[in-house]
């Protein structure tokens, strides 16, 4: 008997959803586009899961750090969304704001430049 096996589709690297540069771009800018469309984080932090361990070398430390920035976004707004009530909140809101697209537009620039994130660990934004 013969079987109908299917080569593996191969995958690839240009694609927006397979681990790479177009991937982490689109990754960064889904955290952006969430302050319009807020399920776009969600989408982003899925795909940054996915694709974490596949990509390898430099680009490793964009999906630490891009898990990173939706936890810790998350973790800042809730506090910010808390401290509302004493109006404090709404200044940390706004901050929380800066640091995300701080946090995601140094990330495509070094995306751009083929570099890894110097310290995908950080609280703050890298350098």
């Amino acid at each position: 008997m013969s079987e109908n096996r299917q080569a593996p589709i191969p995958r690839d690297p240009d694609s927006w959803l397979a681990p790479g540069e177009r991937n982490l771009q689109l990754i960064y800018a889904l955290y952006i586009l969430s302050f319009v469309f807020g399920i776009t984080s969600l989408i982003a932090i899925v795909m940054a899961y996915v694709n974490r361990g596949k990509a390898g070398g430099w680009m490793e430390s964009h999906y630490t750090f891009a898990i990173r920035t939706f936890w810790i976004g998350l973790l800042y707004a809730v506090i910010a969304s808390i401290l509302t009530l004493v109006l404090i909140g709404v200044i940390l809101g706004l901050l929380t704001a800066i640091w995300l697209i701080a946090r995601c537009v140094v990330g495509l620039q070094k995306v751009g430049a083929g570099e890894p994130i110097g310290n995908p660990k950080t609280w703050f934004i890298d350098r």
